[in-house]
């Protein structure tokens, strides 16, 4: 895979992240990709329309594209998320047989990989994957900052 495909998946996410800010919800938005190249799910973040904890951009995509491709094993594919996944994303993953995830912003305070959850090298689970970090950061970081920076805004005021 080519640093210009990257970047064009990873666009495609930080549109799903546009569409939940939108809706006010925490901008991060997620595409799972097959083998192929083809687009098999988008999603963005949920949380407070749906009032579920689960419905992160991750979990919805992986949803989506099992059902898309009537199988929870998503062998060969690519998840490409705008923020690093969380704990629970990253073993959804997992569970998910996801071949590479790909993500844009770090998260230092709730990232998986920042708290040192290596769950997709942990040799002692039946499936590992690849993991590439930092694509396109500052433009998924500034999403989120900007995000934060005005709902603190109107909460103070």
């Amino acid at each position: 895979m080519n640093i210009k495909e990257i970047q064009k998946y990873m666009t495609l996410a930080l549109k799903e992240a546009q569409k939940a800010e939108l809706k006010n919800e925490v901008p991060i938005g997620a595409i799972i990709v097959d083998k192929k190249g083809t687009v098999i799910a988008r999603a963005h973040n949920l949380k407070e329309q749906k009032l579920d904890t689960t419905a992160h951009a991750e979990i919805l995509a992986i949803k989506k594209a099992s059902k898309k491709v009537a199988n929870w094993r998503l062998e060969g594919c690519s998840l490409y998320v705008t923020l690093e996944p969380c704990p629970m994303c990253l073993a959804a993953m997992r569970e998910a047989r996801i071949e590479r995830l790909i993500f844009g912003a770090y998260d230092l305070k709730g990232g998986a990989l920042s708290l040192g959850h290596n769950l997709h090298q942990d040799r002692r689970l039946n499936h590992q994957f690849s993991v590439v970090g930092g694509i396109q950061a500052s433009e998924n970081g500034q999403i989120l900052s900007n995000f934060f920076r005005k709902k603190r805004k109107r909460e103070n005021n």
